[in-house]
Order: C-alpha cells, then structure tokens, then sequence
C-alpha cells in the first residue's frame, strides 16, 4: 500500500513537470509571469512581517529621526508600488490576453491530436472517457497546475526563511509552527481524503441530475415527454438522485466535519494565543524579549501559518489535478494505430477493382462482424449490399473507407493495398451519405458543400439540391441557401422533416466530383414515389462512375449491376437482380416478402411469373 503511494506521488510529480513543458510549448510568457507574481507576492509578504516590522519598531525604540523611518517606509513603499502596478497589468491586461491565447492553442492541440486518432478511439469508453476528462476546462485546469506548482515551490521557500526568523528571534517559538504542520497536514489530509470520498459517492446521483436536466431541455425529447407519462419517471429518478446527495453528505457529515474543526483549532487559534500569551509573558513578566522582537514574533507567526495554509493547499490541489494531467498526458502521448496523416503513395483517379481479400473485423474482440469476406467490385459498375440488420453492410463501407483497419484479411484498390496510399488522397476518391447523418448548425450551402464555400458555388449547390429533389423547398425558403440549419445558434434557422435532412445529405454526394460514391440508406426517411425519384437521380448521376448502394428496400436495387446478399458477415448469394430472383433463394424470399407490402402488384406478378 505505501509502495503504491509512493508510485502515485512520483507519478504525480512527473505529471506537473509534463504539464510545465505543455505551457511552455503553448505560451512561455505566462509562465515567467506566473512565476514572477507568485514570487513578489511571497516576497511582500516575508518583508513586511519581519523585516519591514522589526525595522520600524526597533527605529522607534532606538529614537532614530523620523526622517530615517519616512525614508525606509517610502523605498519600501516604492518597489512594492512598482510590484502593484505589474500585478495590476498582468491581472488587467495581459492575463485576459494569455488566457485567450493558452485557450487557442491549447484546444488547437486538442482538436488536432483528436481529429488524428483512428475512429475505434471513440467508441472506446475508456479513452472516450479520457478525451473528455481531458478537454473539459483543459485551459483553466492547466493554468491552475502551473499557479500551484509555484505556489508549492516559493511558499515552501517563504515558509523556511519565515521558521528561520522565527527561531534567530525566539527559538522556543518556533515550537509553535508544529501547530499548523498539524493542523494542514494531518487534519487537513483526512478533510480532503473524505471531500475526495463523498465527492466520488455522489457521481452517480450527479450523472443521473446531469442526464434529467439535459433531456428536460432538449427537442429530441420532448415529444415523448407530451405524449406519455415518462416525466413522471424522470422526475422520480431526479428526487431520488438528490435524496442520494443528502444521504452521502450525511454520511460524511461527522467525517468531514470534525477533522476540519481539529484542523482550524490547531492551525489558528493554538497557533495565534499561544505564541502571542508566550510573547507577552516574556516581554512584561519575565522582561527578557523586546517590543520589536514581540512585534517580529506576532507577525511572523501569522505569516508563517497563512504561508503553510497556502502551500498545503498548492500541494492538495496539485494532487487533485493530478488525475487530469494524467488523462491529459494519456490522450496526447497516444500513438495513433491509423493516423489521419497517415502518409503514402497517391491513388489513381480512374477506379479499375476494389477487392476484399479474405477480410475479418470485430468492434470487440471475440465478437467478428465480417469473416473471411472476399469479393470484388468492377470500376464503373453500380454494386448493392443488401441484408438484414447487422449483417455487416456498412462495416464493410467503414472498411473500405478506412476508418477502421481489417484484422485479417486486406483490401485493395486497383489492385494496390489501399493501407499503401496517402490517406487523405485515397478519402477523396469517395463521397457518401450516410444514414446516420448529422446536420450542422450551418448554412444549407454550407451543408451541402461541407467545407468553407461561396456564392461561385452555387451552381453546384442547386445542381446537388435538383438531383436530390429538395431544391425547391430550399428555395421557398426566407433565405434560400443562406438559411441556417437548425435553431442551435439562429432563432430564424430552420427546422426540416426527416425525408428533407436526408436528401440534404444526399445532395453531399451529388455535390462532389469523385469516382466513388456510397449511397447507405439514402430513402430510409422517404415515401415511395421519393424513394423512386432518388434513385432515378443516382442511376443517372452514376453513369462511368462506382457507386455502392446500401439498402434494405431491395425494390431500389433492381437495376443495379451486382448485388452481393450478406448474412452474418458473409457473402450468401450474388449476381443480378434478375439472377438472384432466379436463383429463389435468400435474396429472392426477403424481395418477395417486402414486395407484398407494396402497391406496386402488377410488378411483383412480373417479377415472379
């Protein structure tokens, strides 16, 4: 248990001296200014309760002019001016400035090292968890560990120089500093591994507080709170979750409360009437110590106990953020598996095979989705992935999109392994729409472009809203492409159905110039005469190019070139639409079974005849 300790306090320390190096990548400056505060306000303060107070007394005792006195108090008074005016432009100037600064490239470095993480990372819990534990207030959080650091280090310098006056001016005084180590080492350890405790205890009522209040607030819910009674079950939940933060701060009531007493009785009140009925005794009944020496030991004697409490404080606190500079350390020493900036050959734009080569992949081990898969797709072909759910269609997008890397198995383009291409240039040969979308809170061209865009793109933009067949609902819009999606930031941003948001996002990969496009469930929102002219719109759209189409409607994949039916990660059956329904297997069951549900009879009857 004490080796464990100790690992954590040196592991702790290597931590601080981590966070130091970050600071000092991001903005030097703050740390010198940080350091050069922290030290003038220590400095004041050994001055004037032992240097400043025994030179004054003792040049009133002695009968010095006052001229002598008027000057030392101006000189003093002077330089500490000079330090008031820097602390007042650090505070008032520079440090609003820093901060914004630290902000910028701190969360540059964040984002930066996030976006370069492989996918995988964040369905991870675990470094999900540390990413976020990471970023939550990560400016102010390391500006605090740099304030403690030095807080640490001139006030244990303080507290020294402070004990030494202590002891050449009385040196049974000095007795009385073990008071206060005491009170903020012993007493105050136990108040802070308690707090720690019952802070933890509460995490759950706090997550089940945080989640209540956030689904009370957002539009997501709010329909199902209007039309049924689960309210009443999120209200309960709540009660009970702060019942639970009344029931742990009792049980920490007495545990809190009593070291804390302890803490303050040793600290202050043992500390202040101790030394000054010791100092009196001796300067009136035994008539051995002097008024300035008198003055110098009640001083430096509350000097020496607000410099322990501060320095205790510096300590536990750095102790605290500890966790954090460790998660910190841990998101941005990862080393990526698959980097964003993973560098490589450039693939060639015209697109002959892409080729799955005895391909396996789990999202958890022991779990596989896809097992020694092997297929391939003809450039300029237009390819279905059909099935059921958790077949393993849109894993193999991810696959071939390389957001995720196969286990076994490996994936080629043009016949090239495409873990050899640059990953940036092979991601360019494709666009896609995903059918789990999500719209930003940008304007529509800006949705449809995906990146910073004019008004020179306009003709793209309604080209892409044409073809997805949402261009005149766009238009009929107050502000036409310039509306603004959704009301996160913009009273006056606009709220679409379903079926409008994904031929948005439709219209992305209409919008992009690309050999490759992926299409995963585009009409899953539409009705059926949309779902017939989205797919008019593709099939047209997709002459000399790849398209892959993922779909469980397997009315909109008839007139693709192959179609592969999946089961389990595997291929069960492939050819034609008109092949499949020959074959009267798996593929040609599930189309009949949802043809029935259709309108559309005289076609069914064509099909199976």
């Amino acid at each position: 248990m004490k080796q464990q300790q100790e690992i954590k306090k040196t592991r702790a320390l290597k931590n601080n001296i981590y966070a130091i190096r970050v600071m000092w990548e991001i903005m030097k400056s703050a740390i010198i200014n940080s350091a050069l505060m922290t030290a003038f306000a220590y400095i004041g303060w050994v001055f004037y309760s032992y240097f400043f107070i025994r030179y004054l007394v003792g040049a009133i005792e002695r009968s010095e002019s006052f001229g002598h006195i008027i000057g030392f108090v101006l000189m003093a008074g002077g330089f500490f001016m000079i330090v008031a005016f820097y602390n007042a432009y650090i505070n008032g100037a520079y440090n609003p400035m820093a901060r914004a600064t630290i902000y910028r490239k701190l969360y540059a470095k964040l984002y930066k090292k996030a976006g370069n993480v492989e996918l995988r990372c964040f369905e991870d819990s675990s470094f999900y968890n540390k990413y976020t534990l990471a970023v939550d207030g990560a400016d102010e959080k390391l500006i605090s560990i740099i304030q403690n650091l030095f807080g640490m280090l001139f006030g244990a310098s303080a507290a020294i120089v402070i004990f030494t006056m202590m002891f050449l001016t009385d040196r049974l005084a000095v007795a009385f500093v073990i008071f206060p180590i005491v009170g903020n080492f012993v007493f105050g350890y136990f108040v802070k591994k308690n707090e720690y405790n019952r802070d933890k205890a509460m995490v759950p009522y706090k997550r089940t507080i945080d989640y209540v209040n956030r689904v009370m607030y957002l539009a997501d819910f709010s329909k199902e709170m209007r039309l049924s009674k689960v309210f009443n079950l999120m209200k309960y939940k709540y009660i009970k979750a702060i019942n639970g933060i009344f029931d742990v701060s009792d049980q920490y009531f007495f545990r809190i409360s009593l070291p804390q007493w302890f803490k303050n009785y040793f600290t202050f009140t043992i500390i202040f009437e101790g030394v000054l009925m010791y100092g009196a005794y001796r300067t009136i009944v035994g008539k051995t110590m002097g008024l300035a020496d008198l003055a110098v030991l009640s001083s430096t004697m509350v000097s020496a106990t607000w410099i322990l409490i501060r320095f205790t404080d510096s300590v536990m606190e750095s102790m605290k953020q500890g966790l954090f500079v460790e998660n910190l350390r841990a998101f941005l020493e990862y080393k990526e598996k698959l980097p964003e900036d993973y560098d490589g050959i450039l693939p060639e734009e015209e697109i002959n095979s892409i080729e799955f080569r005895n391909v396996s992949f789990s999202y958890k081990e022991g779990t596989p989705i896809i097992k020694n898969l092997s297929f391939t797709m003809k450039g300029r072909t237009s390819t279905a992935l059909v099935g059921h759910n958790g077949a393993g269609k849109t894993t193999i997008i991810k696959l071939l999109f390389r957001l995720y890397d196969p286990e076994e198995g490996e994936i080629l383009l043009n016949g090239v392994n495409i873990k050899k291409y640059n990953l940036k240039a092979y991601r360019k040969l494709f666009a896609a729409a995903f059918q789990d979308f999500k719209i930003f809170a940008l304007t529509i061209r800006e949705n449809v472009m995906m990146r910073e865009c004019s008004e020179e793109d306009d003709t793209v933009v309604i080209d892409a809203l044409m073809k997805a067949g949402v261009y005149d609902k766009v238009m009929s819009l107050p502000k036409g492409l310039d509306t603004i999606m959704t009301k996160e930031f913009d009273e006056e941003g606009t709220l679409l159905s379903g079926g409008e948001y994904q031929k948005i996002v439709v219209a992305r990969a209409f919008a992009k110039k690309v050999p490759i496009k992926v299409f995963d469930e585009p009409s899953s929102a539409l009705d059926p005469i949309a779902e017939f002219e989205l797919y008019d719109s593709i099939q047209s759209d997709s002459i000399n190019k790849s398209v892959i189409f993922i779909s469980h409607r397997l009315s909109s994949v008839r007139n693709a070139d192959v179609v592969f039916m999946l089961e389990n990660g595997n291929i069960l059956e492939r050819g034609s639409h008109k092949e499949l329904m020959r074959l009267d297997g798996a593929y040609a069951d599930m189309y009949k079974k949802q043809a029935k549900n259709y309108l559309a009879v005289d076609d069914f009857q064509e099909e199976t005849a």
